[in-house]
C-alpha cells in the first residue's frame, strides 16, 4: 500500500514538472505568471486534476483556464509522449488561489501594523 501511494506522488511530481514545461513553451497567457502548483490524481491513475496559479485579475485567471481547457488535447497528447503511463490521465484545471489567499492575509496584517516581515 505504501509503495502505491509513493508511485502516485511521483507520478503527481512528473506530471507537474512535464506539464509546467510544455506550458512554459508550447502556450500563451493574459498574464506572465502562470505556474503548475500541484497535481492530483485518482488512484487509478485516470483522472489528474491539475492545479493552476496564475497572478491577474478574476477575469485573466478564468481566462487562463479557458486556454488550458482548450488546448486540453494537446497537453494531454505531450504527456503521453513524455510520461510512460498505462493510460494517460485525463486533465482537468483548477485554479489554485493559495497564493491570493496568502497576499490577502498578508496585505490584512500589513493594514493592522502586525507583518512581521517588514
Amino acid at each position: 500500500k505504501f509503495a502505491m501511494k509513493h508511485r502516485i506522488e511521483r507520478v503527481c511530481e512528473v506530471l507537474k514538472r512535464e506539464l509546467g514545461q510544455i506550458i512554459l513553451r508550447e502556450l500563451t497567457f493574459p498574464t506572465p505568471l502562470v505556474s503548475i502548483s500541484g497535481v492530483d490524481i485518482t488512484p487509478d491513475l485516470k483522472q489528474a486534476h491539475v492545479y493552476v496559479s496564475a497572478m491577474g485579475t478574476d477575469v485573466q485567471r478564468e481566462a487562463i483556464l479557458a486556454v488550458l481547457e482548450q488546448n486540453r488535447g494537446m497537453l494531454q497528447a505531450e504527456v503521453s509522449k513524455r510520461v510512460v503511463l498505462k493510460h494517460t490521465p485525463h486533465l482537468s484545471f483548477k485554479l489554485d488561489d493559495s497564493i491570493e489567499r496568502g497576499s490577502r492575509v498578508l496585505n490584512i496584517l500589513d493594514d493592522l501594523g502586525l507583518d512581521e516581515t517588514k
